[in-house]
């Protein structure tokens, strides 16, 4: 595995001769902050050896590398999710490239259901924690020392000094933002009534199929995270419709504007 990752970043650098220092994931509907960035350098996830190919609609498929708030950043226009068949490692393959590519924080994007009575459609949450209700952790089998230690601290999975950071861009800007606790779970079936009854009851705020896994390979990395979502649906009783994925795609289109002006002067900050 080691050697996969380490092959995979000589590859991509001889490629672009490019060292990033933000990484960043970009979720359904989300990749429209691509063209905030001035790009230097794109791969499509095909010509990149040991890569895992993304299979989901919304997800384009492309490591995109460039400069936004003046900072060189590498960008994943398309992220891999559990639900699509891969396993745990290859689903964090590309956060432990990024790692070894040289970037030093990561930000990361989704769309979720919020279960937070208090919460709206097209509401932006802040992620300050999350609850793993994967089937599995990235971190299950050998532990390879050159990535982290064997039991990672979370007391801190998403950086609060980046936090703050978020906010305070937020209130400059008079976007509205939401805080709290994300939840992860296999997918690909949204969520039945019973289980948003579940998330919110657990402590959750929203729940989603994406980001635990990656988050927590950061942070056994070393790697400061960022995460924002954008709440599509609603699972609080008396609120929950029908959902598809189309639906999900048009309200993070909607958000998105606000989303990346967000993370663009949030670059600056760092």
């Amino acid at each position: 595995m080691l050697e996969q990752i380490k092959s995979t970043a000589a590859f991509i650098q001889s490629k672009t001769g490019f060292t990033p220092e933000v990484g960043i994931i970009l979720g359904t509907g989300l990749g429209g902050l691509v063209h905030e960035i001035k790009i230097s350098h794109t791969l499509s996830y095909e010509e990149i050896p040991n890569f895992p190919v993304s299979t989901v609609e919304g997800h384009s498929g492309k490591l995109i590398f460039g400069e936004i708030g003046g900072k060189k950043v590498v960008a994943m226009q398309g992220r891999f999710h559990f639900y699509e068949g891969y396993n745990m490692q290859q689903v964090v393959f590309p956060v432990r490239v990024m790692k070894y590519l040289g970037i030093k924080n990561l930000f990361v994007s989704n769309a979720s259901g919020g279960v937070n009575p208090n919460f709206e459609i097209g509401d932006l949450m802040i992620i300050n924690d999350h609850i793993n209700f994967f089937p599995s952790n990235p971190l299950i089998g050998k532990n390879i020392p050159e990535f982290g230690p064997r039991f990672p601290d979370m007391s801190e999975a998403y950086s609060k000094t980046i936090i703050d950071k978020a906010k305070k861009v937020a209130e400059t800007n008079k976007i509205k933002v939401q805080e709290g606790v994300y939840l992860g779970l296999s997918g690909p079936t949204f969520e039945t009534p019973a289980e948003y009854r579940m998330v919110f009851r657990l402590g959750a705020d929203a729940v989603g199929m994406s980001t635990v896994p990656e988050v927590i390979a950061a942070r056994h990395m070393g790697i400061p995270c960022f995460a924002i979502s954008i709440i599509t649906d609603l699972g609080v009783e008396g609120k929950i419709v029908e959902v598809t994925h189309e639906e999900v795609q048009h309200v993070a289109a909607q958000a998105e504007k606000k989303m990346t002006l967000i993370m663009k002067e949030l670059m600056k900050e760092l």
